[in-house]
């Protein structure tokens, strides 16, 4: 088994940087343990193909949105058949309405539809839907939790130690990026996760200030960490009792989690609710979606793009493909065959390794071996040293998984031999770390 060779990718990514800032389209590009990213020439299935000619077993799957695979033929021929009526129009098609209808039948939450065009761009829209609607401005998030790149969306999303949060009752209000605003986060209150007694004081003491509580159902930015059991009840009877608004921010949970997303899956149902990545198949397009009292407020979505017919169509063959039987059984089965395959190497290195699967998503981290609670519990057990140098060690040998997150994603089109090789070069990457 040989190290891949990626001289181009290094040429490719000197020139690159001459026209385009820091080299790539987007930060996350350029994991912080390369010294220059790798740039691809295609994909199909569950593969990527680099510009040296060398394959990767693929668990980035576009940051969640390659639910299909890629290349997915049904949502590619939607596309193309609409490439030659046009692209985009300023107006409503029919299929529109069809896309709208399949998500209210497919969503717990959903009674009526807006669509935007990213996973920031529909939070940024349920929160100002939020604040229309109640008339009301502040907004509890959780630590850890990334709702996207805006001003007021990315603040606390991670921390370098549990020192940098602050006092659990009252968490620091962290700003990530220069340029932000200080003013960000002044609507803002950040609480921990997984944590009622802390969240009921909160709605207790301000809630007639508050519109919503924002949480992914599901941890995925950082950790991940799965809700305590009860955790998601408890905070639908509190946002209900204190007459505040409870969003879901499926970007990632939704359709991975379950057809429904991770409110399906666990049963309780928000009033709003946010979808993007996996909605579209790699194309770009999200969905904001709630009650219809919320959705009708008066709050009108504007945006060029919004509801492009390209996006539109690739959504609604998406929807159609997960739709049909055995999908989300072969995404457990994958997880499965991951978990145990980590736990077994865990054992054979007599390391602590984390392994869950819900859906379409794998979790594996190093350092531990238990659910934790929040993103504090998480920053005092986790290996990320380790895990930085695992994910770079697996990309050198033809796997490629998110780096520093511990969240890999799974597609339909993941094999049986897809997991054991995953597995084999594991196996080799863990004799050179261990040694």
């Amino acid at each position: 088994m040989k190290k891949y060779i990626t001289t181009k990718s290094r040429l490719l990514y000197e020139e690159n940087k001459e026209y385009v800032i820091d080299g790539v389209g987007s930060y996350f590009h350029k994991a912080k343990y390369q010294d220059y990213p790798i740039s691809m020439a295609y994909a199909k299935g569950s593969k990527l193909y680099d510009v040296d000619g060398n394959e990767y077993i693929d668990y980035v799957a576009g940051f969640g949105a390659m639910l299909l695979g890629y290349c997915p033929e049904t949502v590619d021929r939607a596309v193309t058949n609409q490439l030659k009526r046009g692209t985009h129009f300023s107006a409503p098609t029919k299929e529109l309405g069809e896309l709208g209808k399949r998500l209210t039948e497919m969503i717990p939450s959903a009674e009526q539809v807006s669509f935007q065009n990213s996973g920031t761009e529909v939070v940024m829209y349920a929160l100002r839907l939020a604040r229309a609607y109640t008339g009301r401005y502040k907004i509890v998030k959780f630590e850890g939790q990334y709702h996207g790149w805006s001003d007021e969306e990315k603040i606390s999303i991670c921390a370098g130690s549990v020192e940098e949060l602050g006092d659990r009752n009252c968490p620091n209000k962290i700003i990530h990026t220069k340029g932000q605003r200080l003013s960000s986060a002044d609507d803002l209150i950040v609480l921990p996760w997984n944590d009622l007694e802390i969240l009921e004081k909160t709605l207790k003491e301000q809630g007639d200030e508050i519109a919503a509580v924002i949480t992914e159902p599901i941890m995925c930015d950082s950790g991940p960490i799965l809700p305590l059991p009860g955790f998601l009840e408890g905070l639908r009877k509190l946002t209900i009792k204190y007459k505040v608004l409870l969003i879901f921010d499926e970007v990632i949970t939704g359709f991975r989690a379950s057809r429904g997303g991770a409110q399906e899956y666990y049963g309780v149902t928000p009033d709003i609710s946010t979808f993007a990545k996996a909605i579209a198949s790699g194309y770009p397009f999200g969905a904001v979606v709630g009650k219809k009292e919320i959705m009708e407020c008066g709050l009108h979505a504007a945006g060029t793009f919004n509801g492009n017919p390209l996006g539109t169509v690739a959504a609604l063959a998406t929807m159609e493909e997960i739709s049909k039987p055995g999908l989300y059984e072969h995404l457990e089965d994958m997880g499965e065959m991951l978990c145990e395959g980590f736990q077994r190497l865990a054992k054979k290195y007599n390391l602590k390794v984390y392994t869950r699967h819900i859906g379409g998503i794998f979790v594996l981290y190093f350092g531990f071996d238990h659910d934790v609670k929040d993103y504090r519990e998480w920053l005092e057990f986790a290996d990320i040293e380790f895990y930085e140098k695992f994910v770079k060690a697996m990309e050198e040998y033809g796997v490629r998984m998110t780096d520093e997150r511990g969240r890999e994603y799974i597609s339909a089109m993941h094999t049986v031999e897809d997991i054991q090789r995953t597995l084999e070069i594991a196996d080799v990457v863990l004799v050179e770390l261990t040694a």
